[in-house]
C-alpha cells in the first residue's frame, strides 16, 4: 500500500469509526489538523481513532504524549507513521 492509498484508508476509518455523518473521505484535507481548528476532533476521538487505525494496520503507538500528538497531527503524518511502522 502506498502513501496515497494509505491516506485514503485513514480517511475513511476516520469518517467510519467516528461517525461523522456530515463528512465524507474526500472532504478531509490530508494536510489540516485533526484536532481543534481542522477537523475538530477531541482526545475521546483520539482514543477511538487509534484503536481503529491499531486494528486496521495492526501499528502501535508511543507512550510518549508529545509524539502521538506530532503523529496524530493530520492524515499525512498519521499515515506516515503507519508507513515507518510497517516497514
Amino acid at each position: 500500500m502506498n502513501l496515497e492509498e494509505t491516506e485514503q484508508k485513514v480517511k475513511e476509518i476516520i469518517v467510519s469509526s467516528l461517525d461523522l455523518e456530515d463528512v465524507s473521505p474526500s472532504d478531509i484535507d490530508t494536510e489540516a489538523p485533526l484536532f481543534g481548528e481542522g477537523l475538530g476532533l477531541d482526545s475521546i476521538d483520539a482514543l477511538e481513532l487509534g484503536m481503529a487505525i491499531k486494528r486496521e494496520f495492526g501499528i502501535s503507538f508511543s507512550k510518549d504524549p508529545a509524539e502521538n500528538k506530532r503523529i496524530f497531527r493530520s492524515v499525512r503524518t498519521l499515515a506516515g507513521h503507519i508507513a515507518e511502522q510497517k516497514q
